[in-house]
């Protein structure tokens, strides 16, 4: 029979690759075998303020200090990603499944190595292949309700990051309604304890170029999340039909009764979309004896 493709789990901004573990464990389980990777200036590969842990705690000074990954901009992340692909799959194509801000660099490792993409999943992700960079859907009408913009801590443009304060346990409730609406208390505390303040300013701020000779041949699906606090289900609808409207073939949709993070609290179901991806994309590998 033949090998299907590898699949490479991308996080989204301030995660790491912690947050796949549920599902990779179901996949496993399907006989798939999945690889959760970190971001550039996420997860293990995460620098902080000193600011962030100092105390007592210096407020003015969280919201002034420079980011340590202020210099990580959305074309090393995605050449990163690409090299990570190429190193997980052995040369061969990989399904790439991005959440949230991960799909901006999803997005542009497709466009630089679409050789490499065998689909892509995206997850409540941005895909910001119209032209304008994600940071623009701030300011759309389909944003309306959204919970994240209340969490930033320092101006992004100053600090070079969008920063959030993880660690006071005034907005835990706000980071649990924004991230974990539909997530159980226990595991949202533990996710909220695994986040980290920074995330780039150049993936927000990227404007990407994508043709559909490259990014637009390749087989796109997206799991919309409808209980979505930080991208609303209108602005997923919205960035669905705009890839639609790049690739030769229409964007296969899987929609959840979830919050943004699918992949704490409904592992099962996110592992299945997955997988139907996955079966969609064909065997691509050499035969095995």
């Amino acid at each position: 029979m033949q090998k299907s493709p590898p699949v490479v789990l991308v996080h989204g901004f301030w995660h790491g690759s912690w947050c796949w573990s549920p599902v990779s464990e179901r996949l496993a389980a399907r006989g798939i075998p999945s690889t959760a990777i970190d971001l550039e200036g996420h997860g293990l590969r995460a620098a902080a303020p000193r600011s962030h842990a100092a105390r007592p705690f210096d407020a003015a000074a969280f919201a002034t200090e420079p980011s340590p990954v202020a210099d990580i901009t959305a074309a090393s992340a995605a050449a990163d990603l690409v090299e990570r692909i190429r190193a997980i799959g052995a040369g061969r194509p990989c399904l790439v499944v991005a959440h949230s801000m991960g799909g901006v660099i999803a997005t542009a490792a497709a466009e630089l190595a679409p050789e490499l993409v065998a689909g892509i999943v995206y997850v409540s992700a941005f895909a910001p292949v119209a032209g304008a960079p994600a940071g623009f859907y701030n300011t759309c009408p389909e944003n309306a309700g959204e919970k994240v913009n209340r969490l930033i801590a320092a101006d992004p443009a100053a600090v070079g990051a969008v920063r959030i304060d993880t660690r006071d346990p005034a907005r835990r409730d706000e980071l649990k309604e924004t991230f974990y609406g539909d997530v159980d208390d226990r595991t949202a505390d533990a996710a909220i304890a695994l986040l980290r303040p920074d995330a780039p300013i150049g993936f927000p701020s990227a404007e990407l170029t994508v043709t559909a000779g490259r990014y637009g041949g390749i087989p796109h699906a997206y799991v919309l999340c409808e209980r979505d606090n930080v991208i609303p289900a209108a602005l997923q609808r919205r960035i669905i039909k705009e890839i639609d409207a790049v690739s030769h073939a229409p964007t296969t949709v899987t929609e959840l009764d979830s919050s943004h993070s699918p992949f704490l609290s409904r592992p099962a179901a996110l592992a299945e979309a997955i997988a139907a991806a996955l079966a969609e994309t064909g065997a691509t590998g050499p035969a095995e004896g």
